[in-house]
């Protein structure tokens, strides 16, 4: 009797045991983003370039709705400066959309605090040089007068044709914090000083309704913002020396007929959260495996396959 009352004994402590280790399972990996069934809870943190902006709310609407119920994925557009302050800090976001490639200081100060991070190219934009809808003479023009313009070369109509408006060219871009202003400066302009006049605004649509308001305006930024734009702004055709080309997602290309104006865009990961957090890895392979599919409605050109494909890769080898 008494030794059937001890293995009854060892049997319910047995049961406990089980249980409580299954419950702590499950709590852990509820902290950890995680859910019965295999889904997801938790939030996704992002900020960074307003150019990329269009293309990662898509796709973070399409997530939630289609995908991962559980999981809130936020976006935000401070610009790819500003936010990469954001990302390169303790407890900071979890990507950093940006418009140009990570600089060397923000790989050091993510070495400093041990972050590892990951570029992710999703999409290729095309810088869009684009004027008031009623101007009629500036239609096609040079890589070179458009650089004229934007440093001071040229201040009236009239100084690129004489049969030009005798009116001053009044210049607009995004200003420093975007990742936009920095490819035109050092890519287009090769770092010489913009004219001390121009008209740097933060936010985009700002920038959309000063150039559309100001008939004597000349402007620059993403293709996506010129595409949700076209009955406010006109696109300049450049001619890079074989006639003038068109922004289009056609010529949007590393190897196209727009190819000077081409630049390609990406979202950073900070790979610290992706291994801590499963709704952070989990959104990076989404975003790599359907930018390709969201790129055009939202102005921008796709990367190939096999570039996406072996990022998708790469990142499913970090579960």
């Amino acid at each position: 009797m008494k030794l059937k009352r001890f293995l009854l004994f060892l049997f319910i402590g047995a049961i406990a045991v089980v249980l409580a280790a299954c419950g702590g399972t499950e709590d852990e990996a509820e902290s950890n983003g995680s859910a019965e069934g295999g889904e997801l809870e938790g939030t996704v943190e992002i900020d960074g370039s307003g150019t990329v902006y269009p293309l990662m709310s898509r796709l973070a609407e399409e997530y939630m709705v289609n995908e991962q119920m559980g999981v809130s994925v936020e976006v935000s557009r401070a610009g790819t400066s500003a936010g990469f302050e954001r990302f390169l800090a303790e407890d900071g976001t979890d990507f950093n959309d940006a418009s140009r490639e990570i600089k060397d200081e923000e790989l050091a100060r993510a070495e400093e605090l041990g972050i590892e991070v990951k570029e992710l190219k999703v999409a290729l934009d095309g810088l869009t040089i684009v004027t008031h809808p009623d101007n009629d003479w500036a239609t096609e023009m040079t890589p070179e007068q458009i650089i004229g313009i934007f440093l001071g070369e040229y201040t009236n109509w009239s100084d690129i044709a004489p049969s030009w408006p005798d009116e001053p060219i009044n210049t607009y871009g995004p200003n420093e914090n975007h990742g936009t202003y920095e490819f035109f400066y050092e890519t287009i302009l090769e770092e010489q000083d913009l004219r001390d006049d121009v008209n740097l605004q933060q936010e985009y649509s700002t920038l959309v309704t000063l150039i559309s308001e100001d008939v004597n305006s000349i402007g620059f930024f993403g293709f996506g913002y010129y595409v949700n734009n076209q009955d406010k702004v006109k696109a300049v055709h450049v001619d890079f020396g074989n006639g003038p080309v068109e922004p289009t997602l056609d010529t949007i290309a590393e190897d196209g007929e727009y190819a000077d104006f081409t630049r390609p865009v990406f979202t950073y990961l900070n790979v610290n959260n992706a291994k801590e957090k499963p709704q952070v890895l989990d959104y990076a392979i989404y975003v790599m495996k359907e930018a390709r599919n969201f790129a055009g409605e939202t102005g921008f050109a796709p990367i190939s396959d096999e570039e996406a494909d072996a990022l998708v890769e790469e990142l499913e080898a970090l579960r």
